[in-house]
């Protein structure tokens, strides 16, 4: 009889601590999930009882809607204002030589590694000082002070990469500043730049310790649910946990999607080059 032996692959241990860390991490969200298919009104365990019932709740909630709709509108907004910062900045971090630069480099990283509620009670005094009401224009505000480094971060790594000679290249054939920028630079960028874009999109949607501060009496879902969760239990609050990750893994799903067309179309055009 022939015996089966079975080669685990090197430095196994270190794939399974991996796998064992994620279980660890990702185990609360099993009691969330359950929980949003309780048909009682309070969580309690073991269920009992499980049914969709609360889905169709949240979705036919009309302030819900209200709701998902503001806080969909604050993160496109910071969305695309990260982008074109992320853009812009990341040219000044790397490719250009200006006075302040080096100073540039440190200052852009301070609002990353300040505690958000630190940074969110800051910017609530700074309003304050100067007058403006906390309003969602201020959410805003408050999102790109700590969310536009991050981004211009992500694109300041592909711009680290990029060979200046491409651009070199087309200056010499004649082409202007701004042509470079936007036939040459822009289009080898665009994949770190939809990458800021998904990251800042998500991390303003579930944003809540800079919103509690600097939203005033304007509702985002984010805060709407934690009032829910200070205040009382409420059966549609892991109901909208799961409807958010669902969202969350669609928005990283359709952004994986978009760079390996991305990365298809660059390989067909270099192999026609």
């Amino acid at each position: 009889m022939k015996r089966i032996t079975i080669q685990l692959p090197a430095n196994w241990y270190w794939y399974a601590y991996a796998l064992v860390i994620v279980f660890i991490l990702y185990l609360p969200l099993l009691g969330v999930g359950l929980a949003s298919f309780s048909a009682d009104r309070y969580i309690h365990f073991p269920i009992t009882d499980y049914s969709v019932k609360w889905y169709g709740v949240v979705l036919q909630s009309e302030e819900i809607a209200n709701l998902t709709a503001y806080s969909l509108a604050i993160s496109a907004i910071v969305s695309v204002a990260s982008m074109v910062f992320a853009f812009f900045g990341a040219l000044a971090f790397t490719r250009y030589q200006w006075w302040g630069r080096s100073w540039y480099q440190k200052f852009i990283l301070i609002p990353i590694f300040f505690p958000q509620y630190v940074l969110g009670l800051s910017m609530l005094l700074y309003f304050n000082a100067i007058g403006i009401t906390p309003s969602w224009q201020t959410t805003i505000i408050a999102h790109l002070v700590w969310i536009a480094p991050i981004a211009t971060l992500i694109v300041v790594v592909l711009t680290h990469k990029l060979d200046p000679a491409l651009e070199e290249a087309a200056k010499v054939l004649g082409a202007s500043h701004p042509v470079v920028l936007r036939e040459i630079t822009f289009p080898l960028l665009l994949p770190a730049i939809v990458t800021a874009g998904i990251f800042a999109f998500l991390l303003s949607w579930g944003n809540l310790a800079l919103t509690l501060f600097t939203s005033g009496v304007d509702n985002t879902l984010s805060k709407w649910m934690f009032t829910k969760i200070k205040s009382a239990y409420d059966q549609k609050i892991p109901t909208l946990g799961i409807l958010s990750m669902v969202f969350s893994a669609l928005a990283m799903a359709l952004f994986f999607i978009f760079i390996k067309i991305w990365g298809n179309i660059n390989k067909k055009y270099s192999n026609i080059i």
